[in-house]
């Protein structure tokens, strides 16, 4: 109720949920990351697609550029600690982000390049206008666009029969 009061709602309710608590309204930082895969699975377009990439491979301020901050800032970490061991985590971290996570992020940087410079929409995907038939009284919550063509998986492989004797 807080939240709702804080966002400029008027609000009446039972005592019982009536609070000043607000619980963060921030995603975990998981569920932000899960979203771009959620955009990328909705995008009808390559557009679409690229924009969604960008989160992740942005130079200064994407997710991954922040991982390898994390992998460093961890590795720095190690090294102070004084065991036999942090020196080799510590290298190992910084191996990790310079070698493999940056073979990830070019891969994915080329990708997103490719896509936004294709300019196409996706074959099995489309961009729902939200028209609504004239027939209908009220707008659905559904789309109202025919759904994608589905692709059937190919049938197995057929069995070769044995040699009879």
């Amino acid at each position: 109720m807080a939240r709702l009061r804080a966002a400029g709602h008027h609000v009446d309710c039972e005592a019982d949920f009536d609070t000043d608590s607000r619980p963060a309204s921030y995603l975990p930082l998981g569920s932000s990351v899960a979203h771009v895969a959620e955009r990328l699975r909705e995008a009808a377009t390559t557009d679409e697609a690229a924009d969604a990439l960008t989160e992740l491979t942005a130079a200064h301020d994407g997710v991954l550029a922040a991982l390898e901050e994390v992998l460093t800032a961890t590795a720095d970490f190690h090294d102070g600690l004084g065991q036999a061991a942090d020196p080799y985590i510590a290298r190992r971290l910084r191996y990790l982000a310079d070698k493999h996570l940056r073979v990830i992020r070019t891969d994915l940087s080329d990708t997103r390049n490719q896509l936004a410079d294709r300019h196409a929409p996706h074959p099995g995907r489309s961009t729902c206008t939200g028209e609504v038939p004239s027939t209908e009284q009220e707008r659905s919550a559904m789309c109202a666009c025919p759904p994608p063509p589905r692709t059937l998986p190919a049938p197995p492989p057929t069995m070769a029969a044995g040699l009879r004797r």
